[in-house]
C-alpha cells in the first residue's frame, strides 16, 4: 500500500539521514520515478523533506525533525519474532509487515542504539538451509499458517514417505523451521505428529476452530520429539578405524553421533588412525554413509555390517574396474 511506503520513506529518512533517490529506491524496492512521486506526497502533507543538490546531494528531513508515527500494528508486531530469519517471514506473509517493524523500532531507538543496531544487520546474518540443496517448495504454507494462527481446523491431503497419499483432518498447533524446511505440528485423533510441509498436496482451512492441548509447549515438543526420533533411527554401533581426515569428516557426515565418536575416539595407531565407535542407522543406510568416508574409514565390527560394506565395494570395483564403454558392463 501507498501509505505503508510512504511512512517507510520518512523512517528511512529519519534514521539514516541524506539519502539519494535511487538508494531510496532500492531499499523500497520501487523505482525512482515512484521515489520521486512519494517525496512530493511527503511534502505535500507538510512533512519537512528537501532536496540538496550537486555530487553529495539527495533528500533529507530538517534537523531536529523526527515523527512520532512508530506504532506497531498487530502484523508488525507478531512479524518481529522472525526478526533473524527474514527469508521464514517472507515464507509466511509477513516479509514487508517486518520490514516495516525493524524501520519503525530504529527509528524510535535513540541515535547512538540505532546506529549500533545498524552495525549489527550490516554484520551478521543467519542462513538457515543447509548446504548445496534449497528449501523445498511449500505452496501450501501460507494457508497452514493462518490455520496455526487462527486455531481453524485443517483437511488436508499429505504425501507419505513411501509416496502414497492420505487425505485427514487435523489440528494445527505450531509450525518448525528445521534445516530450511518447514514442519507442521498438529493433533491428528490422539496424536499430536510432525508433517513436513513440502509434503502437504492439499490444505483446506475449514470454518471450525479447535482447542489447543493445555499446556501445550511447541518447543519442548518439538526438543522431546527429535530426541525421540534420534533414538528410534540408530539401529546398532559400528566400530571403525579412521584416518585423521576420516575423524575430520564424522561430525560433518554423522551429525551429532560424529561428534560423539570423535570425543570417544582412542589413540592414533603407528599410522595416525583410531578407533572409534559410531552410532548408525539400518544395514542399508549405514553402508551408504559409511562408503561416504572412502578409504578414510574402515569398519571393524559388527561382521555383518563390516561383511556388508565389503560386498557393496566388490560389487562397485567390478563396475569400475572394466575398460569397456558405461553399461557394457564386462572387464576388458
Amino acid at each position: 500500500m501507498r501509505a505503508d511506503r510512504l511512512l517507510s520513506l520518512l523512517l528511512l529518512l529519519q534514521q539514516r539521514g541524506r539519502m539519494t533517490a535511487p538508494e531510496l529506491a532500492a531499499e523500497l524496492e520501487v523505482s525512482v520515478r515512484t521515489v520521486y512521486r512519494d517525496v512530493e506526497a511527503l511534502s505535500a502533507s507538510g512533512v519537512p523533506v528537501y532536496a540538496d543538490r550537486g555530487p553529495a546531494g539527495g533528500y533529507r528531513l530538517t534537523d531536529g525533525y523526527r515523527t512520532r508515527l512508530t506504532g506497531l500494528t498487530d502484523d508488525e508486531a507478531d512479524s518481529l519474532s522472525l526478526a533473524g530469519t527474514p527469508g521464514a517471514a517472507a515464507a509466511l506473509g509477513l516479509g514487508a509487515e517486518l520490514a516495516t517493524a525493524q524501520l519503525k523500532l530504529a527509528a524510535a531507538l535513540p541515535a547512538g542504539a540505532g546506529e549500533r543496531s545498524r552495525r549489527i544487520q550490516e554484520r551478521f546474518h543467519l542462513d538457515a538451509p543447509a548446504w548445496f540443496r534449497d528449501a523445498d517448495p511449500v505452496p501450501c504454507l501460507a494457508a497452514i499458517a493462518d490455520a496455526v494462527w487462527r486455531q481453524r481446523v485443517v483437511r488436508a491431503r499429505y504425501r507419505r514417505w513411501g509416496g502414497e497419499s492420505r487425505e485427514g483432518e487435523m489440528h494445527p498447533l505450531g509450525l518448525v523451521l528445521k534445516g530450511g524446511n518447514w514442519y507442521l505440528v498438529a493433533r491428528a485423533g490422539p496424536d499430536i505428529r510432525s508433517y513436513r510441509v513440502s509434503r502437504m498436496l492439499t490444505a483446506e482451512v475449514a470454518a471450525e476452530t479447535f482447542e489447543r492441548p493445555p499446556g501445550f509447549d511447541l518447543a519442548a515438543h518439538w526438543q522431546e520429539s527429535t530426541r525421540r526420533l534420534e533414538a528410534a533411527v540408530v539401529q546398532q554401533t559400528a566400530r571403525v578405524r579412521l584416518s585423521a581426515r576420516g575423524m575430520r569428516l564424522l561430525p560433518m557426515m554423522f551429525g551429532a553421533a560424529g561428534a560423539r565418536a570423535v570425543e570417544a575416539a582412542g589413540e592414533p595407531d603407528a599410522e595416525g588412525r583410531v578407533e572409534t565407535d559410531l552410532d548408525v542407522e539400518t544395514p542399508a543406510v549405514a553402508v551408504g554413509d559409511l562408503l561416504r568416508l572412502g578409504l578414510d574409514a574402515e569398519v571393524l565390527a559388527p561382521a555383518a555390517l563390516r561383511s556388508a560394506v565389503a560386498d557393496v565395494a566388490t560389487r562397485l570395483a567390478e563396475r569400475y574396474g572394466g575398460r569397456g564403454e558405461p553399461g557394457e558392463g564386462g572387464a576388458g
